[in-house]
């Protein structure tokens, strides 16, 4: 997102320790040098004291800091527990995301509230999920948000394997398991299918309809004593 951009350029201009050329920037935040010239002028127009021109490079005026955001006590520790009970999840994307969340409300949170978020005595177990080897549980995030189809090949609990063609619904994260909520085509109805089971996977080309979320909300719906993860 562009907003989450332009609070990293501030970031990276804050601990630079010379100016920052675009073409750094761009290398740093994986984009293009234009794309950095964008924004860099739209945070000079939003009166973030960023000076510098193309080609010499920009630095962050000292004394700048970002408005401390207001948050309660209760607030951030419910941040805080909420990032650390991500790292159950076998997802090392959302692991990393939840890393970077907590280092960015940090940096902006004001001085007396930053040791409840590093040093918060909340404790929460690595739980015991067996983690996904046939499936790249950040790709199926992907095929969920871009309604894209999936082919796996899917091991069940009596060891017999399917290929599957499924439209990914939704993930459902439990203490100690993953489930893609899904329906299959192979059985013309709604499935859970356990990530740690999904021997093989691909994100197809071929996109899903769900109008207005049809699908995911019949889903929802489903009776939850309903049986839906492939015997």
């Amino acid at each position: 997102m562009r907003a989450d951009r332009l609070f990293d350029v501030i970031q990276v201009l804050r601990s630079a320790k010379k100016p920052v050329t675009a073409a750094a920037l761009a290398d740093e935040l994986e984009v293009t040098v234009r794309t950095i010239y964008r924004d860099v002028a739209t945070l000079q127009a939003r009166r973030v004291p960023i000076e510098g021109a193309p080609g010499l490079g920009y630095v962050l005026r000292k004394g700048f800091d970002l408005p401390p955001l207001m948050f309660t006590i209760d607030e951030v520790e419910a941040i805080t527990v909420g990032a650390r009970l991500v790292q159950r999840l076998r997802d090392s994307e959302l692991q990393q995301a939840a890393k970077r969340v907590l280092d960015k409300v940090t940096v902006v949170l004001p001085e007396s509230l930053r040791s409840h978020v590093a040093g918060a005595p909340f404790y929460v177990s690595s739980g015991s999920a067996a983690s996904p080897h046939g499936v790249d549980v950040a790709q199926v995030r992907s095929a969920i948000r871009d309604r894209r189809k999936m082919r796996i090949s899917y091991v069940d609990e009596k060891s017999k394997r399917t290929r599957r063609t499924i439209w990914p619904l939704a993930m459902a994260y439990y203490v100690d398991v993953t489930l893609v909520g899904a329906w299959c085509e192979l059985r013309k109805d709604f499935r859970n299918f356990r990530v740690e089971r999904i021997a093989a996977s691909r994100v197809l080309a071929q996109r899903f309809q769900d109008h207005n979320g049809q699908k995911l909300a019949e889903w929802l719906a489903l009776p939850k004593d309903r049986p839906v993860t492939p015997l």
